[in-house]
């Protein structure tokens, strides 16, 4: 096969945007990257050479959502030097060409993990910026790619759930192992707070940031490990999730450590402000809570997965943390995400097991670990943006958006009142808790942009520090803190950052959306917006400038445009996320579970752990 008839797939770390513009003309911006739970970061894999010399070799980076995991050659099986995976020098080094046979080795459970190991770093290459490359040729197709029949899900209709049935379902405590920030967890406080509605018990395990924010909701709240402050900190300061220097390994490595270890005590130990017993006879978690799958597995309970960005193989589109352009690489590149993923926690994960679960150590890249296609997965996104695809079977449920209602009891402050009622609907501009590099430059760039289309704006600072003016403008007002369910109500259009959530509260306001990416499923979802027709092409941070923040301003101000987005949150009014999670967890329980039971006379909570087998 000739391996220059190629074309590219790039995998791009979340903290590096698109390259930006050589416009001489453009003020363009350069990001000091936190995530704000809108998503999460690719693989990337590197030999940082002598920089990282006393670490051991060179090391995998990979977070989802938060947080990074640094993965490390050095604790996996020895590899030989002449395989190293360099980091290249410059842009025009030839790329490695992912041929049909090597993609078809890594779905080979015959083949071992040191040679798997030794394929995926002959195949991906990482440029001097952080990306890493691979190509796939040209001619080759999708079932060539290590993509048999054996590898796509099967079509299924899916079994409906009758409400009445959800009647039948035995109390049950259902612990939700939920890892990264604010915008991770609130989507799980909806549905929490439903399941109690059916009269289950639901403790919450998270990082203990959010304690407050868990309890006032009314649920049961545990703490994980991991401090999403610490991980953001840690991305600020190396731009990325490539490490800066050996030290900052142990600090990423320990914190994955402390998330992984406190799975299990989430599960059965009892409430740590209480002191009531607690056992999980459910487990729903999020993808970045790595162990989920091992805790579930040693205590012999169903799990379930949802998530806010694609996470199941798909022919239809890349997974969301790569950049794959030609679509015979779309499937291939979930299987290179999720290997790499593996290769950086499998030290942690099987010290877990042999000393905590009492399980035998697994090695995903052989098959030896549970299938997670066996496991349900429920995405929490509207299928009226992105529709279900048609290779997902029925394990796979797109639930539609899980909003929290936090407007109800919003009371806005006199000054915010009396200046939206002073004129017309403004525009939000805002990026929560992703700072820039220059936001000076950027809040200049968004108060000229506002003036030269005649148009009042509400900046919200959060973590940037934007909005610092010279002299106050009565067509600009600086916002602290603001429910996004409430605020957008306010608002004619709104340009962020391209969080799930806020994607999500700004498309159900009806609102035409501009998305200024800064890493992760970010440029997913500004790509999905501009597809739909609410929004103009995504603008990466990296690139953002005056002229392409007025053009994108412009483009929503388009009548056809907000029609488009009245269209759009006229559909979602008629989904219900919340119901449509539950209704899934529910549906994939041992159909055992969902039969009348005699009551026990002992007990008043009804325990189900012996119906259960392991998902």
């Amino acid at each position: 096969m000739d391996r220059r008839k190629s074309s590219t797939a790039t995998v791009e770390p979340p903290m590096k945007a698109n390259e930006a513009s050589s416009s001489s003309d453009s003020q363009e911006l350069k990001s000091s990257n936190v995530d704000d739970g809108g998503g999460g970061d690719p693989a990337p894999i590197s030999n940082l050479g002598s920089k990282l010399s006393g670490s051991g070799g060179g090391s995998f980076s990979r977070v989802n959502t938060t947080p990074p995991a640094i993965m490390r050659f050095d604790i996996l099986e020895p590899v030989p030097s002449e395989v190293k995976l360099e980091r290249s020098r410059t842009d025009k080094q030839r790329h490695n060409v992912v041929l049909a046979e090597d993609a078809a080795q890594i779905y080979d459970e015959k083949i071992t993990v040191q040679q798997k190991l030794k394929l995926l770093k002959r195949i991906a290459t990482v440029k001097h910026d952080g990306t890493v490359e691979f190509e796939v040729p040209g001619d080759v197709g999708p079932q060539t790619v290590g993509i048999g029949q054996d590898n796509v899900y099967s079509e299924l209709d899916d079994e409906p759930l009758d409400a009445t049935e959800l009647q039948y379902i035995p109390p049950m405590q259902i612990v939700m192992l939920i890892v990264g920030t604010r915008g991770d967890v609130q989507p799980f406080v909806a549905i929490g707070k439903r399941l109690q509605d059916y009269g289950h018990r639901v403790r919450l395990a998270t990082h203990s940031n959010f304690k407050e924010f868990v309890l006032t909701a009314g649920l049961e709240f545990y703490p994980l490990g991991g401090d999403p402050k610490v991980l953001a900190e840690y991305m600020v300061k190396n731009k990325g999730f490539l490490p800066s220097g050996p030290s900052e390994i142990p600090i990423q490595r320990n914190q994955m450590k402390e998330i992984i270890n406190s799975l299990l005590p989430a599960c059965k130990e009892p409430d740590i402000d209480s002191g009531i017993p607690f056992k999980a006879d459910a487990i729903i978690a999020n993808p970045p809570a790595y162990g989920h799958t091992h805790v579930a597995e040693a205590l012999k309970v169903p799990i379930h997965i949802f998530f806010t960005m694609p996470w199941t193989p798909t022919s239809e589109f890349p997974h969301p943390l790569s950049r794959v352009k030609q679509s015979s690489g779309y499937r291939l590149s979930y299987q290179i995400v999720d290997s790499l993923i593996w290769l950086g926690i499998r030290d942690m994960i099987n010290d877990v097991r042999k000393k905590k679960l009492k399980l035998r150590p697994v090695s995903y890249l052989s098959g030896q670990q549970v299938s997670e296609s066996d496991i349900p997965h429920g995405y929490i996104w509207s299928p009226h943006l992105v529709p279900k695809p048609k290779d997902w079977g029925n394990k796979v449920d797109v639930v539609g958006f899980c909003f929290l209602d936090l407007a109800t009891n919003y009371e806005p402050p006199e000054s915010l009142k009396n200046w939206l009622n002073a004129g017309p609907k403004p525009i939000y501009i805002g990026f929560g808790s992703l700072p820039v590099q220059d936001p000076e430059k950027m809040t200049q760039i968004i108060v000229q942009a506002l003036e030269k289309t005649k148009q009042r704006g509400i900046i919200n600072k959060g973590w940037g520090g934007l909005g610092n003016l010279a002299e106050p403008k009565d067509f600009v007002y600086l916002l602290d803190n603001c429910p996004h369910d409430w605020l957008f109500l306010q608002c004619s259009a709104v340009v962020h950052h391209g969080g799930a959530g806020t994607t999500a509260a700004g498309l159900k306001a009806a609102c035409p959306t501009t998305i200024v990416p800064f890493f992760g499923d970010q440029p997913f979802w500004g790509e999905r917006v501009h597809a739909r027709g609410v929004g103009p092409p995504p603008i990466p941070v990296d690139q953002f400038s005056l002229q392409k923040l007025v053009d994108a301003i412009r483009f929503m101000l388009d009548p056809k445009v907000k029609e488009n987005a009245v269209e759009l949150a006229r559909a979602m009014e008629n989904e219900n996320g919340i119901n449509g999670a539950v209704k899934a967890f529910f549906k994939h329980l041992p159909r055992k579970i969902l039969e009348p039971e005699p009551k026990l006379a002992d007990s008043s909570f009804f325990s189900i752990r012996g119906c259960f087998g392991c998902s």
